[in-house]
């Protein structure tokens, strides 16, 4: 009798194809997870940067309404640097500040855009 007969009649050995099976779906949740990460990053990223413009524009129009010594945008920029994001762009319009700030997360540009001062000015 051959080999592949007694292999037939005794159900061939499958030793080892549960290892195989189970090694590939581990590999596919880590190749899923290594392509998810960087867009999930880029979501946290983008609310860091509209957390830096807001705290950036809340600056700014504090300096804009004299209630904090120094000039607006300059502010705006430190602030914004200290949340982790550049200052793209800073408008003052009387007591308002408009305020945009980056990043650059993973090789995406997020941007973030604030405004801050009182409700209803219209300038």
């Amino acid at each position: 009798m051959s080999s592949w007969g007694r292999l037939v009649r005794h159900g061939g050995d499958e030793s080892g194809a549960a290892s195989v099976v189970a090694l590939g779906l581990v590999g596919a949740i880590v190749a899923l997870a290594a392509l998810l990460a960087p867009v999930l990053g880029v979501f946290v990223a983008t609310q860091r940067v509209a957390n830096a413009a807001d705290a950036a524009a809340l600056a700014a129009a504090d300096v804009a309404s004299g209630a904090v010594p120094g000039v607006p945008c300059d502010l705006a920029a430190g602030v914004a640097a200290r949340n982790g994001a550049t200052l793209a762009g800073c408008e003052v319009d009387g007591p308002v500040a408009t305020v945009t700030a980056r990043s650059t997360p993973f090789g995406f540009a997020v941007e973030g855009r604030a405004r801050a001062g009182p409700p209803g000015w219209d300038g």
